[in-house]
């Protein structure tokens, strides 16, 4: 059976506390939704705002193939700003349970189930799709929700949705209130929310009781603790329910993930499934082991399934297989006694806390196999100036080979105006920042700062570290120690 997905991210996930997104934002995230086979996308809700709006008809001008909804509270008022912004569906939210019916709207069931079909009158009128999503369905009397859907259903509305509005269902009951509603004779979606975490393994025990479509957020973003995860479910479809699919093109859910984690601000978890930089990372001796035998001996899936990369994570669980693995990424050929003796050295690095990057195994490596690389790149001079009213300067006076070379930048900090003085030099001129990471190692304002980056040129990534009392210094230091590495490679 073909599931249907129709993603809020643009309305839903958007009311995390603190997101706000512009109207090109929503656009590019609605173009990617709409290229990886999203069936209904919620591009806001048409009442809220202008500005929400002019958001919703960028969107509609497109020419998509998904349904593009807008949500609605049962008003006129508000379906003619969705007819404005000329969407194709309506997703008419009408709460059911006696909580909201009563303390919230201050009204009967007999007037809600009035309300209700009036609005659906209205939107079929003016030539809209009518999804009706009951409001706080997994606190209602099944009986009176099911009233209100058949009432809906006889004024012509196309879809209806159980929402888990507070997320108090569990697989079981999930699946129960859905095998009831089997009866209905339009298709009936699920809504779930995360305040427990269960909304994905609710969204599964939802089609298995009958549900066949879904609402979800990128990366599981929401009010509270968010949404049912969009790539978690659809990802879990595809390889634990057989009998289900979607028109989701899976290998792309990882670019739509760090589109939104971008767009949001909202950053994804390491350990989260699917999309977390963990997901496929491996660092226990025992699973690289496994993984480079065989990967499907640790792992469910492939990452290139969800468009991810597997890696090996240096520290102190890992053992000669994996390590031996990264060594020969490096370029670095070692023997069985070689290779132990850097695996000791690792371990002994890690259990003094530390970090061990790409760098301290290269250095770790060379020391074994007694390498000794020059360094083509040495800092002579670094000059900094900064203050309240003064634009922060750095100039700085580096040996590249047997030139020396001075040269200067400016930035938002001192740190920045450093490593923008070294940019735009030539050596540095195809090298790109791409994490930059700042611990305190000791206490006090004499600490010292342990910073540690990620460089990439080309297809090559590299970590370096600098650890000095002065931030400015160590992050200049690391920055050159990790380009030295990028040019012997």
């Amino acid at each position: 059976m073909n599931i249907k997905v129709l993603d809020t991210t643009l309305r839903d996930g958007e009311q995390t506390p603190g997101v706000s997104l512009t109207p090109l934002e929503k656009l590019r995230i609605a173009t990617k939704l709409d290229e990886i086979g999203v069936d209904f996308i919620e591009a806001g809700s048409a009442i809220t705002s202008e500005g929400e709006r002019e958001s919703i008809k960028g969107i509609t001008q497109q020419g998509f193939n998904a349904e593009i909804l807008s949500f609605s509270r049962p008003l006129t008022g508000d379906i003619d700003y969705c007819l404005d912004c000329d969407v194709d569906c309506v997703n008419l939210v009408v709460p059911t349970s006696e909580l909201h019916i009563s303390d919230k709207l201050k009204t009967t069931p007999d007037k809600l189930i009035e309300l209700s079909n009036a609005a659906v009158d209205y939107c079929k009128d003016h030539g809209l799709v009518v999804e009706l999503s009951a409001e706080d369905a997994s606190r209602s009397d099944v009986d009176f929700l099911k009233l209100v859907f058949e009432n809906a259903i006889e004024h012509k509305a196309d879809r209806v949705c159980v929402c888990d509005t507070v997320g108090i269902l569990t697989p079981d009951t999930s699946f129960e209130l859905f095998s009831k509603l089997n009866d209905i004779k339009v298709p009936v979606a699920v809504h779930c929310h995360n305040d427990f975490g269960l909304a994905v393994a609710n969204t599964l025990s939802a089609l298995k009781g009958g549900a066949t479509e879904f609402h979800s957020t990128i990366n599981g973003i929401g009010e509270r603790a968010g949404n049912t995860s969009f790539e978690e479910c659809v990802v879990s479809i595809d390889r634990l329910l057989p009998e289900f699919s979607t028109n989701v093109k899976i290998n792309e859910i990882y670019d739509i993930s760090k589109l939104v984690a971008r767009s949001t601000g909202v950053y994804i978890q390491p350990n989260k499934a699917i999309v977390g930089e963990n997901a496929f990372a491996h660092e226990s001796g025992i699973h690289s082991d496994g993984i480079i035998k065989n990967s499907a001996t640790y792992e469910p899936m492939t990452p290139e399934l969800v468009g991810r990369k597997r890696r090996f994570v240096i520290g102190k669980h890992m053992g000669t297989h994996g390590l031996d693995n990264r060594l020969k990424e490096l370029g670095l050929n070692v023997d069985k006694n070689q290779l132990q003796q850097i695996c000791n050295d690792i371990k002994d690095l890690a259990d003094k806390g530390k970090t061990v990057t790409d760098v301290d195994l290269q250095a770790i490596a060379d020391n074994v196999l007694e390498i000794n690389h020059e360094d083509r790149i040495k800092l002579d001079e670094l000059t900094i100036v900064s203050g309240n009213k003064v634009m922060p300067t750095a100039s700085v006076k580096i040996t590249f080979d047997d030139d020396e070379i001075l040269n200067a930048g400016v930035g938002l900090g001192p740190v920045d105006a450093a490593i923008n003085a070294l940019k735009t030099l030539e050596v540095f001129s195809d090298v790109d920042l791409i994490e930059y990471h700042v611990d305190a190692i000791t206490g006090g304002t004499d600490a010292f700062i342990d910073v540690i980056i990620k460089l990439q040129k080309g297809d090559k990534v590299v970590s370096a570290r600098g650890t000095e009392p002065d931030i400015i210094n160590a992050s200049v230091k690391a920055y050159i120690a990790g380009v030295n590495r990028l040019l012997r490679d």
